[in-house]
Parts: structure tokens; C-alpha cells; sequence
């Protein structure tokens, strides 16, 4: 089979998959006796700076709208359901510190995840379950998918942003912000009135030393 063929039965195959596809998989639906991955390259080459693009999320490839067109296609729905604040803090850390068991995540929130919070999550496709913590009771733990990628428009999880971009782009919340500030500030008025208070206690001791001086 020559090498244009394949490249269109790979094009073929993708426009037919109902969700974005493995090399592998591709490969494999194509009929191919080799990896798929140079004919996806020439593919993507050929759509770059077309109306739709081939592009590849978590190891999966699939066509989308090309982004600068995206506002032009853009349709009004009605959402079903929006993610609480619990879930989208669950969300966050399970894509910073995956694979994550559900004991690390109350650790790192602070309070308790009810098991609603993470079916949800599951239930949108963002997250899965990836395993069990090999300690003991071996917890279930949990990592993103390749859903969730594709949904934010990411590569992988290392295009997740850093703090100094979250900070810049105003997504902290600024009453957090202000509260972690207050307590170092907190923290360094009671380093300041410890030194106080032994300074005092060494006074007193003076004192104490030098009327027991004055009487002898």
C-alpha cells in the first residue's frame, strides 16, 4: 500500500471515530503494518491553518474546529449541571498531584470529599479511577483522563498553569490571598510578642535577683 493510500485511510479513520483515538488504535482500524504516527504528522501538517485541525490530547488524536474560528461557531445550550466549588477544588488537585487517593485529597482541602464530589467528576468523564495505593488498606486512587485534557484544550498535564500564572491571570481568590497573608503576618506578631514576654521574664528575674541582693 503506498504511502498516500495509508495517509487517507488514516484521514478516513478519523473522521469516522466517534472520540478521539491511540496511534495504535488508529493503526489498527486503518489496517496498518506499521505505527500510524508519520502519517498523523503529515496529516497535521496539511491541516495546519485550516478551518479544522488534527490535533493530539493525552496521546489520543481527533479533528477540531479551528481555534481562532471557535467564537464564530460557538452555540448557546443550556448546562444540566455545573461543577460546585468542592468539585473544582477536587478537580484541581487530582490534575496537580495524580494519581491521588481520596484520604491525600481531604489532606490536602482540609476537609472531608463527599463521595458525591468525585462521582460527578467521574461521571464527566474528567477523572478515573487509576489503581490502588500499593500501602496498607490500598486505597483507590484517582488521575484525570484524556477527556479532561481535551476538554481544557491541553496536551498533557504539563501545560497545566503554575501559580505565578494563576496569580497573574487574577484567578486566586484574593480573600485567600489576603487571609495566607494576614496569618504570616499573624505568625510574626507572635515571634514578636514571645521575644517580648522573655524579655519582661528577664526583667522580673533581675529585679527579683537585686532586692534579694538589697535585703542579704
Amino acid at each position: 500500500m503506498s504511502g498516500a493510500a495509508s495517509v487517507r485511510l488514516v484521514e478516513a479513520v478519523l473522521f469516522a471515530a466517534e472520540a478521539p483515538l491511540t496511534a495504535d488504535q488508529i493503526a489498527r482500524h486503518a489496517g496498518l503494518d506499521g505505527s500510524a504516527l508519520p502519517h498523523l504528522a503529515v496529516l497535521a501538517d496539511y491541516y495546519a491553518g485550516r478551518g479544522i485541525e488534527l490535533v493530539e490530547r493525552g496521546g489520543r488524536w481527533h479533528f477540531q474546529t479551528a481555534a481562532d474560528l471557535a467564537h464564530i461557531l460557538r452555540r448557546e445550550r443550556e448546562e444540566p449541571r455545573k461543577l460546585s466549588r468542592a468539585a473544582v477544588e477536587t478537580l484541581a488537585i487530582i490534575a496537580y498531584h495524580e494519581p491521588v487517593s481520596r484520604a491525600e485529597i481531604e489532606a490536602i482541602r482540609g476537609v472531608a470529599v463527599a463521595k458525591g464530589t468525585l462521582d460527578v467528576l467521574m461521571e464527566a468523564g474528567w477523572v478515573r479511577p487509576a489503581g490502588r495505593r500499593e500501602v496498607p488498606g490500598r486505597p483507590l486512587i484517582y488521575a484525570t483522563t484524556a477527556d479532561f485534557l481535551s476538554h481544557f484544550g491541553l496536551t498533557s498535564r504539563r501545560d497545566l498553569p503554575g501559580i505565578d500564572d494563576l496569580r497573574a491571570a487574577g484567578l486566586l481568590d484574593p480573600i485567600d490571598m489576603a487571609m495566607e497573608a494576614m496569618g504570616g503576618m499573624a505568625d510574626d506578631a507572635e515571634v514578636g510578642d514571645d521575644a517580648d514576654d522573655a524579655e519582661e521574664a528577664d526583667e522580673e528575674a533581675q529585679s527579683a535577683l537585686e532586692k534579694d541582693v538589697d535585703d542579704a
